[in-house]
């Protein structure tokens, strides 16, 4: 075989992007199928279908490419998921309200994403590359949100601070819903469970407001 025949094709320029795609979604599935430990440069051209060498051409090395995965995959709800999809009614909620409607959509979010349930329980017993850029996107799209919508709020409570307490408190019980059933008596396999939840919630907010 020739050195000519063992370079690997470059793909036409509308290719391109659709093999970024290709390479960042195979890291999903391997994290969602195999967990952390699987994940490599061979095991993710594998996946993708593609030859590891676009990899380090397009993502310089695994540490690019899972980074882009982190900045790019659909991990975190998004703002306008946060805010219910639309922005300006959002605004124009009582502090209380949008408290209240941020906690459900944040739960909802998570709740509706595997993988992110997965990466987040890996997040407490491994440090790794890809748990921080998780870490970065996460803390910069939820300070941009306190920014747009709380940052003008004339309040006595450290607003920032309570809702770590409850995101954290939720993060916990959708990781936990993964392997255990109930919690403190509540199902957390069913919406029922969720729904008390999610009014629990709405019970504290409203109790410090």
């Amino acid at each position: 075989m020739t050195k000519e025949s063992k370079r690997v094709i470059e793909p036409p320029v509308r290719n391109r992007e659709a093999t970024r795609g290709q390479l960042i979604k195979a890291v999903g599935e391997i994290l969602a199928e195999k967990g952390f430990a699987a994940l490599g440069v061979n095991a993710v051209a594998r996946q993708a279908k593609v030859d590891k060498v676009l990899i380090y051409r397009y993502f310089d090395d695994l540490d690019g490419l899972t980074k882009a995965f982190a900045q790019e995959g659909d991990f975190w709800p998004s703002i306008e998921e946060l805010a219910g999809g639309d922005l300006a009614a959002f605004h124009l909620l009582p502090l209380e309200e949008k408290l209240i409607t941020l906690g459900r959509n944040f739960m909802r979010g998570i709740r509706a994403r595997p993988l992110t349930q997965e990466i987040m329980a890996w997040e407490m017993v491994e440090r790794n590359k890809l748990t921080e850029e998780l870490e970065k996107v996460r803390e910069i799209q939820m300070l941009r949100f306190f920014e747009q919508f709380f940052s003008k709020e004339n309040s006595s409570i450290d607003l920032m601070a309570i809702m770590s307490i409850i995101g954290g408190g939720l993060s916990f019980l959708i990781c936990r819903s993964r392997h255990i059933q109930w919690y403190n008596g509540v199902d957390l396999k069913s919406d029922e469970g969720w729904a008390r939840i999610e009014d629990g919630v709405e019970q504290i907010i409203r109790k410090l407001m």
